[in-house]
């Protein structure tokens, strides 16, 4: 019989509560952790080991003298829905410090390049006018205030507003899974994304397992705050902002960088008159529909009243939607067209070329990546020949 390990039973308890797994479940896997949690019995070292992968707990965890308390290590900016906000998941944990690892190296290797810090970074200020600063973003971009109407899609919006960002130097990295674990995704009613600030290297993470038109308001929200310098996590439940005076200040940015005032305000009463009018103002912005709501309410084109009856009618509509469409889905994305959005092109970029110049080891850039030996290489070729063709 294999030897036991000590650990305190509350440990066992606070890795499960935090895993958000349910004993029923643990149980199929491991039949006395019951008793594990009663403090009856105890472990063995291989099943303590697998209890810590499948509830997402660092092994030296367990081994505490009692439950660490675990903090978000940036400003969390989540607003409550019909529960309140208790401890962060172990993805969410885990995704921001994967984030500041990338975000780290490439602040070094832009330095080591002698890049100087970026001139729009916390260039603007919540005095400021909301208008004058989404039209300064805008510009920084290089996008006219038409530029989502002459898309046709919301992917392709999304994919310009993404690549602008990226040429003037931030970094955007978008996944809906924990690395390239299918097995953790992330939950978009959790967050929908998180911003972390650096006059070098700044970095916005998108939660992919959100809308893409969600995807595109939380982007223009977290732009905000790279031109404010303040770092913060971002969910924005009932489309209502928290109360904290530079998040409410990113919104109505973001709202007027996607959906001018002016334009909405002419096209209003054209929209109104159709069946479906904060559909019909969405497909114009590609913004999502409760976005063009929530903005008909701020310029007080419409009640409160008439903005929560359609974010209820809406929120069932897209929870059928979603529900339909997962049951219809045929085929995947192609694997490495995936990698540009989950870690950035301009990040994905540094990251090969250093590689191949021998500035870091080959075991590193697959710890950056997640990627490792052929597919890293077939991948890092695909990177290479982009990065050619973009030169000629």
């Amino acid at each position: 019989m294999a030897a036991t390990v000590s650990v305190k039973p509350e440990l066992i308890q606070w890795a499960i509560d935090r895993s958000g797994l349910t004993i029923g479940l643990l149980e199929k896997r491991f039949p006395k952790v019951d008793a594990w949690v009663a403090g009856e019995k105890e472990p063995t070292l291989r099943q303590l080991e697998d209890f810590a992968r499948k509830t997402m707990t660092p092994l030296g965890f367990l081994f505490l003298d009692e439950p660490p308390e675990e903090r978000i290590p940036i400003p969390d900016f989540r607003t409550p829905g019909d529960s309140p906000i208790d401890r962060p998941s172990p993805n969410l944990i885990e995704m921001i410090q994967v984030m500041q690892r990338r975000q780290a190296w490439m602040r070094e290797f832009l330095t080591e390049q002698g890049h100087a810090p970026l001139e729009f970074f916390e260039s603007a200020r919540r005095s400021q006018n909301v208008t004058s600063i989404a039209q300064r973003i805008r510009q920084t971009l290089d996008l006219d205030p038409s530029w989502a109407e002459s898309h046709s899609t919301w992917e392709d919006a999304l994919r310009t507003l993404r690549n602008a960002a990226e040429r003037i130097g931030i970094l955007v990295a978008t996944s809906s899974v924990v690395g390239l674990n299918n097995h953790r995704p992330l939950d978009p009613q959790e967050f929908r994304g998180f911003v972390l600030c650096d006059s070098i290297a700044p970095l916005i993470f998108l939660n992919g397992a959100d809308s893409k038109s969600g995807q595109m308001f939380t982007l223009a929200h977290e732009l905000v705050h790279v031109w404010l310098g303040k770092d913060g996590i971002f969910n924005l439940i009932n489309m209502m902002p928290s109360k904290d005076e530079a998040e409410v200040f990113c919104n109505r940015v973001a709202a007027e960088f996607l959906v001018p005032a002016h334009k909405l305000t002419e096209r209003w009463d054209e929209a109104n008159a159709t069946s479906k009018p904060f559909h019909t103002i969405a497909r114009s912005f590609k913004v999502s529909p409760v976005v063009a709501a929530r903005r008909a309410l701020d310029l007080r084109l419409i009640s409160r009243a008439q903005f929560f009856a359609f974010y209820k009618a809406d929120q069932l509509d897209w929870l059928a939607r979603k529900s339909a469409n997962r049951k219809k889905r045929k085929g995947e994305p192609n694997f490495y067209d995936v990698q540009d959005v989950r870690l950035g092109r301009q990040f994905a970029t540094a990251v090969v070329c250093a590689a191949r110049e021998g500035r870091i080891l080959q075991r590193e850039a697959y710890q950056l990546t997640d990627l490792r030996g052929d597919t890293f290489n077939k991948y890092a070729e695909l990177v290479l020949k982009r990065a050619k063709d973009e030169r000629q």
